[in-house]
């Protein structure tokens, strides 16, 4: 508390307040005058509040101090947590209260002010919703809520340009050398009018030039508009080329499509689909919600100063310091039962990952795919906007995108292989590295039995000759499997072509009729489309405009019942305020003076009377104080001095008491030695 105290005097005592205190007579300030000082301070971050305190009612005064503390998001001590208890505190101006405002206040100055600032445009007036339904007070409404986000743009350019490192002294050169940069030209332009004035129909002149001019812009906007569609062009007939062969693809992947394929895909989606909603976007949502609080947390928190911002440092390195602690006594107790379900533990771990990662690469390609068929109908639109056609049909849509899934089926498979296979390796490379070290040992073992025995390098030749000699059966063995394969292959290919050409002889007879008859249902398919897509258009616009209709009769039927209910709700409350102004009115006029005291104009006029003799006789009270002060001060300064006079009196009778005690004392002891 006395380092709070010193740090609020010292900020006190110098710009802009200059008060002179020091603790003791900060300590000793009345309410009044330390509510005073508060009021002071929050002028100087809000010029609006610079008041006299005594000019306003107490009951004010708090509620303003209050607002303001509000805005500027001040959060009381844990034990003033009750606001009333805090209001109560403000209103006697108690020290628990006020000094950590103060405080508080005095540390965040700046930032306070460009608080202040920003409140006067950014905190939304609140109206009623019922005012709201007025079209006018709805509309202005809005665009008071349209000027608020101008202004935090604007405010945001504002202070990108102060931090940007533009000097004002640069600006200034600029606009001098853009200044004699004109007056040049100026110069320039006016000698060439002179020039020009002798010449017949300058006039003329300078107006055809000016259109050239404007020509050859239009020109070279006209030129490079034309680039640009080329561009445009050249890029649309690529995509048309690439859809056309995902088309033929698609076409010949949908002709080797059966029940079963499908149905193993729909199963792996709905797999798929499960994991995700069960396991990782709930997941997902988890953590956002966390992160949610975490910012909700810290946005409530009140402005970190330097002081904060070192503690939770401090705090951060001592949990890392208890976190290395912790792993080295971890890995100084080197469980075996932990070293066993290590592989397990990183292979489980490793899957997981890799499911997760997958599930996030699924996520992303269906995100694709959608954007992708999102830009397909556009196209789609487009296109049939144009040339009053389709590029391509919803059947052909369909085999598209059925191709597409079974190449990410088989694509999913692959990489699950992989993942297994890079699993398995881990697995092996680790085993192989414990092999190694076992191994090594045993080597190193066996060199010392061997330089034991005096046989050193017999393990080491034995080796080389066990190595050489297998190298040699495999390769014979390689030579004589290479020549047997590649004879049974020649047979076995001969055979098979020889089988599939009889077997395909007949079905491709077949196929050559068949292939007839699809172009014939194709051509009949096509037109009963056709004249099926026109119906259905024809109706569908017809549906669309009836639905517009009614849904536009049923606003307009919304906003009249909401404005019968607003109009009678508003006449129902002018015409209470009649009545109880009638009411007010009969009671003034009444000649029956207990009537009269019942009005409100004259319980109004009773209590602002009494308040103005209770401020008078407070104001004759502290003015008699004042007049006091001096004289009381002089007198209860006689009354320490004289206190200090008879202490020094007592301390003096003390030293005398005791002095002739101890005379007495030596005066007995020598009659006592004469005696002996």
């Amino acid at each position: 508390m006395s380092e709070q105290l010193k740090f609020i005097v010292e900020q006190l005592n110098k710009d802009p307040f200059k008060k002179n205190f020091n603790l003791i007579t900060f300590d000793s300030l009345e309410p009044m005058q330390l509510l005073q000082i508060l009021n002071d301070v929050l002028a100087e971050v809000d010029p609006k509040q610079a008041t006299d305190i005594r000019e306003e009612m107490p009951e004010q005064t708090v509620k303003r101090i209050f607002s303001l503390l509000g805005v500027l998001k001040y959060k009381p001590p844990a034990n003033l947590s009750d606001v009333s208890s805090f209001r109560q505190g403000l209103v006697t101006a108690s020290k628990p209260v006020v000094h950590p405002i103060l405080n508080w206040l005095l540390q965040r100055l700046p930032e306070l002010r460009k608080r202040a600032y920003l409140a006067q445009f950014l905190v939304k007036l609140e109206i009623p919703t019922d005012f709201l339904q007025d079209d006018i007070t709805n509309d202005t409404y809005h665009q008071y809520e349209e000027l608020v986000e101008e202004f935090k743009t604007y405010h945001k350019e504002c202070e990108q340009l102060r931090t940007s490192g533009l000097s004002t002294s640069e600006i200034r050169r600029d606009i001098s050398a853009m200044e004699e940069e004109k007056d040049q030209l100026i110069k320039r332009v006016e000698r060439l009018k002179k020039k020009v004035e002798p010449v017949s129909n300058h006039q003329r002149m300078l107006e055809q030039a000016r259109r050239l001019r404007v020509e050859k812009e239009r020109e070279e906007s006209l030129t490079h508009q034309k680039q640009e569609q080329k561009n445009q062009l050249f890029q649309a007939e690529q995509r048309l080329l690439r859809l056309q062969q995902q088309l033929k693809d698609l076409q010949q992947s949908a002709a080797d499509a059966n029940p079963e394929s499908l149905m193993k895909r729909l199963e792996e989606e709905i797999k798929i689909n499960s994991y995700m909603v069960t396991k990782k976007l709930p997941k997902e949502l988890e953590g956002m919600r966390r992160s949610v609080q975490y910012l909700q947390k810290v946005a409530s928190e009140p402005a970190m100063g330097q002081a904060d911002l070192q503690e939770l440092e401090n705090k951060i390195k001592e949990a890392d310091a208890q976190i290395n602690q912790l792993i080295e006594k971890r890995m100084m107790r080197n469980d075996p039962i932990d070293d066993k379900l290590t592989l397990y533990r990183q292979q489980a771990s490793i899957i997981a990952r890799k499911k997760e990662s997958k599930a996030e690469e699924l996520q992303e390609a269906r995100e694709e795919l959608a954007a992708a068929q999102r830009e397909m109908n556009q196209k789609n639109n487009q296109s049939q906007a144009s040339y009053g056609e389709e590029v391509i049909r919803g059947d052909e849509m369909k085999r598209l995108v059925l191709k597409l899934r079974s190449k990410g089926t088989v694509y999913k498979k692959k990489r699950q292989e992989i993942a297994e296979l890079r699993g398995e390796y881990g697995v092996l490379q680790r085993t192989e590295e414990i092999l190694k070290q076992k191994h090594k040992i045993i080597q190193q073992k066996l060199q010392t039995l061997e330089a034991e025995k005096g046989i050193s390098g017999y393990s080491d030749t034995q080796d080389e000759l066990e190595r050489v000699s297998a190298i040699k059966t495999e390769l014979d063995e390689k030579k004589g499997r290479t020549l047997d394969d590649m004879s049974e292959m020649v047979k076995k290919l001969n055979s098979t072509i020889a089988d599939k050409k009889t077997a395909l002889a007949p079905i491709i007879k077949e196929l050559r009729s068949l292939r007839q008859s699809r172009e014939e249902l194709n051509q009949e398919y096509e037109e009963k489309k056709a004249q099926y897509e026109s119906c259905a258009a024809g109706l569908e616009s017809n549906r669309s405009k009836l639905e517009q209709e009614v849904r536009e009769l049923r606003e307009e039927m919304a906003q009249k019942e909401n404005r019968y209910h607003f109009v009678n709700s508003m006449s129902e409350i002018i015409e209470m305020q009649m009545q109880r102004a009638a009411e007010e009115m009969k009671a003034y006029v009444s000649s029956d003076p207990q009537e009269r005291k019942k009005t409100i104009r004259e319980v109004y006029m009773k209590n602002i009377a009494e308040q103005e003799l209770l401020g008078k006789k407070l104001r004759e009270e502290q003015k008699m104080v004042r007049e006091s002060h001096g004289s009381n001060m002089e007198q209860m300064k006689l009354w320490r001095d004289l206190e200090q006079l008879m202490e020094c009196k007592r301390q003096c009778f003390i030293k005398a008491q005791n002095q002739v005690s101890i005379g007495h004392v030596i005066q007995e002891g020598g009659k006592d030695m004469l005696v002996l």
